[in-house]
């Protein structure tokens, strides 16, 4: 399982228009499943993001975690971040999980996350989403399981 984290001063989620996850500052994490992920990928995927240190602390270093500074955690699914690039001049999704199981534990992260953590939201499984952030820093990591 891979986790694109992005420390954000805000950001959301919109379908057709609508607004379907939103947080202020926190962490944006497109979450990408692979065939051989399970419950356990997922757990283990949660408590990086919900521990790891990219926040600042009074001297300026990352040494806070998404937890510490109270923030929000808007976890959004992406297929497209398992792809293999390898090769070629066109993206292959042999790497992605099948839509079931990539629904099932992206489900199961998502419900996870809403009871070990205050503020979480979510992006659309499958739906054709639009995602709007202001990144801080900028500050990107993938985090994989």
């Amino acid at each position: 399982m891979k986790g694109l984290l992005q420390r954000v001063r805000g950001a959301r989620v919109e379908v057709d228009g609508q607004i379907v996850g939103s947080i202020d500052q926190g962490l944006l994490v497109l979450v990408g499943v692979e065939p051989q992920d399970t419950q356990a990928s997922a757990d283990k995927l949660l408590h990086k993001l919900l521990n790891y240190r990219v926040f600042s602390d009074a001297e300026g270093k990352m040494n806070l975690s998404v937890r510490d500074v109270a923030g929000g955690l808007l976890l959004v699914s992406q297929f497209t971040l398992v792809a293999d690039t390898k090769s070629g001049m066109r993206p292959s999704f042999s790497r992605a999980a099948p839509p079931a199981l990539g629904a099932e534990l992206f489900d199961y992260l998502l419900k996870q996350a809403k009871t070990s953590h205050a503020q979480v939201a979510a992006g659309q499984f499958g739906a054709d989403m639009q995602v709007h952030l202001v990144n801080d820093g900028p500050v990107t990591f993938l985090l994989e399981t």
